[in-house]
């Protein structure tokens, strides 16, 4: 079987035909020139190379030979292959403990190879939609690979999908080298956060771990809750968010073991989004002329959504829990740096146990009071 990222694909789910079906599947981009295309990407990668230096200011973190993770500039396609790559190397010991169950099930390699390439499909499906959607990102757990290299010593790699950003621009009317600016500022905050601490990567990889640990490895029951999702998506279920109550992809296969993991990843991730909100905001007004309008119908987008299957997908995907991240975690870190500056703030980064809760990021005087209370480690 042919590879993707430079591994063998898994049994239980095609993964090569995954990336085919999302790449046949997803929508194409804005209109532009060659000479438009090429002048996107030169703007893209100037800008950040110099939200480096504007976030490290801003923030505090990191130093010059903090950041050896690469910067690429992808297309819808490129951004498909990066992130099938990067699922395949976080849950391949889920999928191998499911291939293993399946192995000793009659007629499990049967079923396996038939359900191998229904799944490949339906996450293709799934990867077409948010294809179109993502505007930057930063690969926590990035395999290199020889067309999608990766940073040294285990470091991510830092993806800008150039025609989702010219379409929001576009959409939101409002300057491009502005909005592009922006746009780098955020995801350049990501990639400060795991360079400038080293802990941040290995703690949230063994928390996805256990969280996928105790997932119910039966095949049928992770395979189901894809279906769920690819049809809501094909208008199959456009009632999905009320036939499940409401509860997303995640929230569907959990245990009480889980719920717990899942708590602590919550408010882990709030943090991170709400600190690359807050930076993107507070380095904004001195390098982004037009923030303030930029932020405000970018907020109006978010909060709009677009049709009801999107909105019905999105609660199924779980995307929903993730703009509440967003506005959660600005406020958390917007409240402590008023009470205790950025270098108090700053302490978040000592360990994983100065991380705040759940329970923390909704209260963040009780952070404060709980950490500022002792020394410094």
């Amino acid at each position: 079987m042919t590879s993707i990222g430079g591994a063998p694909s898994s049994g239980m789910v095609d993964w090569n035909l995954a990336v085919a079906t999302a790449t046949r599947l997803v929508r194409p981009g804005p209109e532009v020139s060659r000479d438009e295309a090429r002048a996107v990407v030169a703007e893209l990668r100037r800008h950040a190379k110099a939200s480096e230096k504007h976030v490290r200011g801003f923030t505090r973190m990191g130093t010059e030979d903090t950041h050896d993770t690469p910067v690429l500039v992808v297309d819808r396609p490129g951004w498909v292959r990066a992130n099938v790559a990067g699922f395949r190397e976080i849950l391949k010991p889920l999928l191998d403990k499911m291939e293993e169950r399946r192995g000793s099930t009659p007629g499990g390699a049967v079923l396996g190879a038939v359900g191998g390439k229904v799944t490949g499909v339906e996450l293709g499906m799934l990867l077409s939609f948010l294809a179109s959607r993502v505007l930057g990102q930063y690969e926590t757990f990035a395999p290199a690979a020889r067309d999608l290299p990766a940073g040294a010593n285990g470091g991510g790699r830092l993806l800008l999908v150039a025609p989702n950003i010219v379409h929001v621009e576009r959409e939101l009317d409002v300057r491009p080298h502005d909005f592009r600016l922006w746009v780098c500022l955020h995801e350049e905050t990501h990639r400060t956060q795991f360079s400038a601490v080293p802990w941040l990567r290995d703690h949230l990889e063994g928390e996805i771990q256990s969280f996928l640990a105790e997932t119910d490895v039966d095949p049928m029951t992770v395979l189901e809750r894809i279906r769920e999702a690819a049809q809501s998506l094909a208008g199959g279920r456009p009632e999905a968010e009320e036939d499940d109550g409401g509860r997303s992809f995640v929230e569907l296969v959990q245990t009480p073991a889980q719920r717990e993991i899942l708590g602590r990843l919550t408010a882990v991730m709030s943090l991170l989004e709400g600190h690359a909100d807050f930076v993107m905001d507070g380095v904004g007004p001195d390098v982004v002329p037009t923030v303030a309008e930029i932020r405000e119908k970018f907020q109006q987008r978010r909060a709009k959504g677009a049709s009801r299957l999107d909105m019905a997908l999105r609660k199924l995907l779980g995307l929903d829990a993730k703009l509440k991240q967003y506005r959660d975690g600005e406020r958390f870190v917007r409240a402590v740096v008023d009470q205790v500056g950025m270098d108090g703030f700053n302490r978040v980064w000592t360990s994983p146990n100065t991380l705040p809760t759940k329970a923390e990021i909704a209260k963040p005087a009780d952070w404060i009071a709980r950490v500022h209370s002792r020394p410094e480690s």
